[in-house]
């Protein structure tokens, strides 16, 4: 790997982790429904400035394509990020951070149902190791109180959130969808925000405060503008699995910023937990062989 080629995607990733930390910031000073307007909105006006043209003039190809844009977008723009606003509001950064990095493995799982692709090694064991870790974090280190007390709301809006990610992942790959990323991303912001809207309004969220301006900024510009177009650069340089893997990164730098930024302890149930879980992640990448494949005697 050509390590300077890997600045971009690891930038990427640092500033999609510290709006993780945005995430749990905004639970305080904006409603979810709020920020998610917000920051797509301005999102979609910046992108529609520089790609809104291109998109017009191929509206007859790209037209046949909306009703799945529109489906990536709600899984990718409203359920993921909707989600997690709400679930910052009883979690921590910290925690949020251990649980989006479940969504490489449960894209395995889903590739095995949606895709039809074989079942590995990596995933079956990584996903057994990545659950235990994932109970061993939500208990604080006491399986046993989960049964009694179960997981805090926001652990379990997080993972569903996760999921709804993954599912985008994977629906984007079973699709393949033949237009530019910036084309498709532009296309799904704009298909969402009169859904962001209606949810909006249906919360009377109280209108947008100096106090959350700069969070509105940040969602909406580094982690929704920059942070693609950053990961894309590093896609064209070094291939989607050499910078995917590069997201294993998220959850290290959301935990450094929630400790440094935020003042949240790093517990020795985070790094167990979190540690175990993420050693699933990267087993299912990396541990391809096929389950129940017999190696061949010579």
């Amino acid at each position: 790997m050509n390590f300077k080629y890997t600045i971009s995607p690891v930038l990427a990733v640092l500033i999609w982790g510290a709006n993780t930390v945005v995430n749990k910031l905004a639970a305080n000073v904006i409603d979810p429904a709020a920020i998610s307007f917000y920051r797509w909105l301005l999102a979609g006006v910046l992108l529609g400035l520089f790609f809104a043209k291109p998109v017009w003039r191929q509206r007859r190809q790209i037209w046949p394509f909306v009703p799945k844009l529109f489906v990536l977008g709600m899984l990718g723009m409203v359920l993921y990020q909707c989600l997690a606003y709400i679930a910052a509001q009883t979690t921590t950064a910290t925690n949020m951070g251990i649980v989006v990095s479940l969504v490489p493995l449960l894209a395995v799982g889903l590739s095995v149902l949606l895709l039809g692709e074989a079942a590995t090694v990596g995933g079956v064991v990584g996903g057994v190791l990545s659950l235990l870790g994932l109970i061993y974090l939500l208990s604080h280190g006491q399986p046993a109180a989960l049964l009694s007390h179960g997981p805090v709301l926001g652990d379990c809006l997080m993972l569903v959130a996760s999921l709804a990610y993954a599912s985008y992942s994977v629906l984007l790959k079973r699709w393949a969808i033949p237009l530019v990323n910036w084309h498709s991303l532009v296309v799904q912001i704009w298909t969402v925000i009169p859904v962001l809207f209606v949810y909006y309004l249906s919360q009377s969220a109280p209108p947008l405060t100096m106090a959350g301006l700069p969070l509105v900024l940040y969602a909406g510009i580094p982690a929704s503008v920059i942070a693609p177009f950053l990961w894309m650069l590093g896609i064209s340089k070094l291939g989607p699995g050499r910078t995917t893997a590069l997201m294993n990164l998220l959850p290290v730098f959301t935990v450094l910023i929630a400790v440094l930024f935020l003042g949240e302890t790093l517990q020795t149930y985070h790094v167990i937990g979190g540690g175990v879980t993420l050693l699933g992640v990267v087993l299912a990448q990396y541990l391809k062989r096929p389950l129940g494949r017999r190696p061949v005697v010579v």
